[in-house]
């Protein structure tokens, strides 16, 4: 839990980037080289750096440069857990949202697929009577008016995967709230202080169901090493409320694959899972030890036209970018929904092309973009509009 301190810290610090949200990866290569905090500074924040600017796997080999170990699986008990049943992710949870009032799910800040299976819940909360969407991210007061995340709006919350996660939740109507604790206030203080926070929404807005989306060990339930109680854990306590707890970390895939867990591995699986025993139930393990009420095992990512192959869930469609409008290399390019890019809006997508031979594909929802090209400077190329049908 010792990272924790430093990500709470990230999410606040909106001077990170010099005077460019979006970055070619080479700049932030000399970034993170130049860096002289040391490696726990530099790894954790040039993987926060390659996942704001879409670089999905760039953002998993640093990260993975910090050579953290996860709490190991032996094969033999993750061939155990392999004779549990395989039930799809989204399926299980949206069911189990029912009897629900709280949901929690965390994520790992450097992975934008946690992202896109959040955005892939949101439409089945909200048919199970979810309506507020609180986030750990976000620290803006105008999201529920202007309809749209800027890149003011929040650290994290800038990357196009989490801009459209809430984007899509503000267009199905969640109410979006924010529930983070001061700058300076970490540790037990923090959980104690984002608990208060979300309860005092509660109080406050009754009308419907909760969606809380959090970091890593926020979503534990049980005793906490450090913290003693985890933001769910002492949520529940306020609320008299036991919420179900999702955890989608601990089985997350390493930039090698040699290098995952046994289970994934072994399950080779083509969508996310939860695996539940004999009796369908998923074990927690030890209650005396943090916990979540079940836990995500997500496909190894494969790469479908140079793109992450999750991104093509939930309807997306590829366009390529026509080599016409690439007047030199490299160039960003960049696709913003119709309205939003004059108003410092997130991006839905971004790539980069480093040559001509580079694949050019966006990856974006039906609906009219501004598409925007940006030479090695900075500078504006080309700008061109375009309709995904």
């Amino acid at each position: 839990m010792k990272k924790a301190f430093f990500l709470f810290i990230v999410i606040f610090s909106t001077k990170t980037f010099a005077q460019e949200q979006y970055k070619f990866s080479n700049d932030i290569e000399n970034e993170i080289n130049n860096d002289k905090n040391g490696n726990d500074y530099k790894y954790q924040l040039g993987a926060m750096k390659y996942s704001v600017s879409n670089y999905y796997f760039k953002g998993l080999q640093t990260w993975d440069k910090l050579g953290r170990k996860r709490k190991k699986i032996s094969k033999d008990d993750s061939l155990k857990l392999v004779k549990h049943k395989l039930v799809n992710a989204k399926d299980y949870i949206l069911d189990q949202s029912k009897k629900n009032e709280i949901v929690i799910l965390n994520e790992a800040h450097h992975y934008s697929s946690h992202r896109t299976f959040a955005t892939s819940l949101l439409k089945g909360l909200y048919e199970n009577g979810y309506r507020y969407l609180g986030l750990e991210a976000i620290g803006d007061d105008s999201i529920n008016v202007r309809k749209f995340p800027t890149t003011q709006s929040g650290f994290y919350t800038s990357e196009p995967q989490f801009g459209s996660f809430i984007k899509t939740a503000l267009d199905l109507g969640f109410t979006i709230f924010k529930y983070e604790a001061i700058q300076g206030e970490n540790g037990k203080e923090r959980e104690i202080k984002q608990a208060d926070n979300i309860y005092k929404f509660m109080q406050e807005n009754k009308k419907g169901k909760y969606f809380i989306y959090c970091g890593y060990g926020h979503a534990y339930e049980g005793k906490d090493p450090h913290w003693e109680k985890t933001m769910a854990g002492r949520l529940s306590d306020l609320t008299k409320i036991n919420p179900f707890t999702i955890d989608q970390t601990e089985f997350s895939e390493k930039s090698n694959t040699e290098l995952n867990s046994p289970l994934l591995r072994i399950i080779k699986g083509k969508y996310p899972v939860v695996l539940l025993d004999e009796n369908n139930m998923e074990s927690k393990g030890d209650p005396k030890e943090p916990f979540t009420d079940i836990k995500i095992v997500h496909p190894i990512t494969t790469s479908i036209k140079g793109r992450p192959s999750w991104m093509l869930s939930e309807g997306r469609k590829l366009y390529e970018v026509p080599k016409s409008k690439i007047k030199s290399y490299p160039s960003l390019i960049f696709a913003y929904r119709k309205g939003e890019s004059d108003n410092k809006g997130v991006p839905a997508d971004m790539i980069e092309l480093q040559t001509e031979k580079d694949s050019g594909y966006l990856i974006l929802d039906k609906g009219s973009y501004d598409i925007i090209v940006k030479d090695k400077t900075y500078t504006i190329a080309n700008k061109f509009e375009k309709s995904i049908e």
